[in-house]
């Protein structure tokens, strides 16, 4: 034996060693990159408000993942490294391309309305070019890693292959996906989820017609011309009591105090909301796609419908699927950044001052989680507690809105709502809604009137607990001229009485999967208690 020769075996596998590590983490540099949405709303926001269940389950199932994706790319020929690479590009760009404007995740609603508004792609570019160019630029730098990472593994140690790794590793990359749909994990990668969301909205059934109205409104004399339904978002009745109704102490309105939401996740509160529920039969075969909407019924009176939305620059959000989009005869996306619930204050003001009547739903920008992106930087110290940027966001989208709303407004013409979609847990540490295990502070929201004197005096005597927003829609139809008996039998009782039963939804408010039942709650107590 040479001198040396017996020390060369041990080098070059140390030597192989560490070009095998230095590719994992060239490729987790470049993961992260791509993904860096996904484990921004996964991981770390949920960590940030304590759920760190939830976290550790997206976190490992992130890593499941990777690790399909890195074997597929050390371990596939040059070729089908490509093609591999070439799809994950593509669907990465979705996904960073979408973060990046939205700061979301794609799913399916957004996927379908990035497909629907390809002809604006033009005009897309033209006003978000920056921000396409940086969703360009952190794909191309992750594709560079994969590909570096590539080089440095093959480089490291021959890689076997053969027709038993090449069917293994094809099952193995589709694998997450019906993972993802029929078990609880989440996030779906970003390298994948395109293709799995493109084959969700190829073979979803198309959604079921809604019924038609059968109830036959009265004369239009003694309604209002204009009715609104303004919906904001994650307001907490606690705060909005102690900071925003002594405001109020002047205008005269209807306090229907704590009232429960119909979700503690806007999608479903919003869906049930304008669906109208049937709260004394709601079960798990509910199926608020067939109802007759409150846009029908909106119709049927004689109203003009019209949605503004404060949260959403595209197509309509929140499970608004094409029967209902049909009846809605204005849409209006009124994003805004800070100021947009002033901007929308401002346009319901025009709106309920002009000729015709309309049935408005407008939904707010409100405060959302992260509460230090709803008011101007350096108001508070970067490290205030959650509580006082909660407190801070709400007193910056509230001021001044019921007064720009309700400027120069002939009241006996008009009746606006004023609720929130879902309320706030603001305990330290917790998940503020749409936890895994909801509590009853993230239902509690306000539930206000702005009424014509008749309405005003009609409501006086309600009482201030035990209501449920539930109650909005049959009101609302009373106030159109349907008749108040048949309503109330046929959803929920008046506003001028508690709920007939607290009803609420979670995450799968309408039918999917082979059994289509959906995630719902109802009895006598308050949600979450």
């Amino acid at each position: 034996m040479r001198q040396g020769e017996g020390k060369g075996a041990p080098r070059a596998g140390r030597m192989r060693f560490w070009r095998l590590a230095a590719a994992m983490l060239v490729f987790g540099v470049g993961y992260a990159i791509a993904n860096r949405f996904q484990l921004t709303h996964a991981v770390a926001y949920r960590v940030a408000a304590g759920d760190t269940q939830s976290a550790a389950t997206a976190f490992l199932f992130m890593l499941f993942q990777a690790a399909i994706f890195v074997a597929a790319l050390f371990l596939f020929p040059r070729r089908w490294a490509a093609v591999l690479l070439a799809l994950a590009g593509a669907s990465m760009l979705v996904n960073i391309g979408y973060g990046q404007l939205v700061d979301e995740l794609v799913d399916g609603g957004s996927l379908a309305w990035m497909i629907a508004e390809t002809g604006q792609a033009g005009n897309a570019a033209a006003e978000f070019g920056g921000d396409f160019l940086w969703a360009a630029a952190q794909v191309a730098a992750a594709l560079l890693l994969f590909a570096l990472a590539r080089r440095l593994a093959r480089g490291a140690a021959p890689m076997p292959w053969g027709r038993g790794i090449a069917a293994a590793l094809l099952v193995l990359l589709v694998l997450p996906s019906p993972v993802y749909r029929h078990s609880n994990v989440w996030p779906e990668a970003a390298e994948r989820s395109l293709y799995a969301l493109g084959w969700d909205l190829a073979t979803a059934p198309p959604p079921p017609p809604r019924a038609a109205v059968t109830l036959k409104p009265g004369g239009a004399a003694a309604t209002p011309r204009h009715i609104v339904w303004v919906i904001d978002e994650s307001v907490a009745e606690a705060p909005f009591r102690r900071l925003i109704v002594p405001k109020l102490a002047g205008v005269p309105h209807n306090d229907f105090g704590v009232a429960a939401a119909l979700g503690h996740c806007s999608a479903p509160a919003q869906v049930a909301l304008r669906s109208g529920v049937d709260v004394r039969r709601a079960a798990a075969a509910t199926d608020l796609r067939t109802t007759p909407s409150i846009w029908a019924y909106a119709k049927a009176a004689g109203y003009t419908t019209t949605l503004i939305d404060g949260q959403t620059s595209g197509a309509p959000q929140n499970l608004m699927l094409p029967p209902e989009r049909a009846l809605i005869d204005d849409y209006r996306p009124m994003v805004g950044g800070i100021d947009t619930d002033l901007k929308i204050a401002d346009a319901l003001n025009m709106a309920v001052k002009g000729a015709g009547r309309s049935f408005t739903f407008a939904v707010l920008r409100g405060v959302h989680f992260q509460y230090r992106d709803h008011y101007p930087k350096g108001a508070i110290p970067a490290d205030s507690p959650v509580a006082l940027q909660y407190d801070t966001a709400l007193g910056w989208s509230k001021r001044a809105f019921f007064e720009r709303l309700l400027a120069g407004v002939d009241r006996a013409a008009v009746a606006i709502v004023y609720t929130s979609d879902h309320g706030q847990n603001l305990t330290p540490g917790a998940l503020p809604h749409c936890s895994s295990e909801a509590v009853a502070d993230e239902f509690r929201v306000p539930l206000l009137a702005f009424l014509s004197d008749a309405g005003t005096a009609r409501y006086a005597a309600a009482p201030r607990a035990g209501h449920s927003t539930s109650q909005v829609f049959p009101a609302t139809l009373i106030w159109m001229g349907y008749d108040p008996a048949a309503v109330e039998a046929r959803y929920d009782r008046d506003l001028t009485q508690p709920t007939a039963r607290f009803v609420w939804f979670g995450r799968t408010v309408i039918p999917t999967g082979g059994d289509g039942a959906v995630d719902v709650t109802a009895g006598a107590k308050f949600p979450g208690m």
